[in-house]
């Protein structure tokens, strides 16, 4: 994608920074966010259902979890808060939206956080569990190649936790992921969007 928008590695548009209170694993947090960023006014709807009805890591996990298109950081915050033990790697091609997740991150004393663009996290590292509100916007292509570079990071048994929009082809998406051998199913659904359970590959 050529135009400007919260896939851009550098947005062109100037930074115009905002607090938002979002309650997150029984917290109520401030974070910043600024406008070329995924969601920059509000926490993404999407992502609040993808919260409350994908279940949450617990304090005993361990081992490596992703937030895929992490934005100003939400759901790596919250993965981290939850468990404390486990390593949240928090990836975004917006360099805005990382230095926003690193402030917000660190305000909110998640220090279990690893802040990075997609081409530096170590090719060795494999997902307990991946968590994304995927950028459905950019296209089915460059969709379906995010896909399939990700979820084969799956670890064995692990789980990828995906929010999609009924009308932006969440029921078709579904049916290409398994299609591709990842098992997919639809966990559960609300406000017209589908939280979609995709289970590693047998190896």
């Amino acid at each position: 994608m050529t135009a400007d928008h919260y896939f851009s590695a550098e947005p062109a548009t100037p930074a115009h920074n905002r607090q938002i209170d979002i309650n997150l694993a029984g917290r109520r947090l401030q974070f910043e966010s600024s406008s070329g960023v995924f969601s920059a006014g509000r926490l993404d709807p999407g992502t609040g259902i993808l919260l409350r009805k994908a279940p949450l890591p617990g304090p005993d996990t361990t081992g490596d979890l992703l937030d895929l298109g992490c934005g100003y950081g939400p759901i790596a915050v919250a993965l981290a808060l939850c468990a404390p033990l486990a390593t949240v790697y928090a990836v975004d091609v917006n360099r805005r939206a990382l230095d926003l997740t690193r402030a917000n991150a660190a305000s909110a004393g998640a220090g279990n956080v690893v802040v990075a663009e997609p081409e530096r996290i170590a090719d060795d590292v494999r997902f307990a569990q991946i968590w994304s509100n995927p950028p459905i916007r950019v296209g089915k292509e460059e969709l379906h190649e995010l896909l399939t570079t990700w979820l084969p990071r799956l670890a064995a048994g692990g789980t990828a936790w995906l929010v999609v929009a009924r009308h932006l082809g969440a029921d078709s998406l579904q049916q290409w992921i398994s299609a591709q051998g990842w098992p997919a199913t639809r966990h559960a659904s609300g406000n017209g969007y589908r939280i979609l359970r995709v289970d590693a590959q047998n190896s």
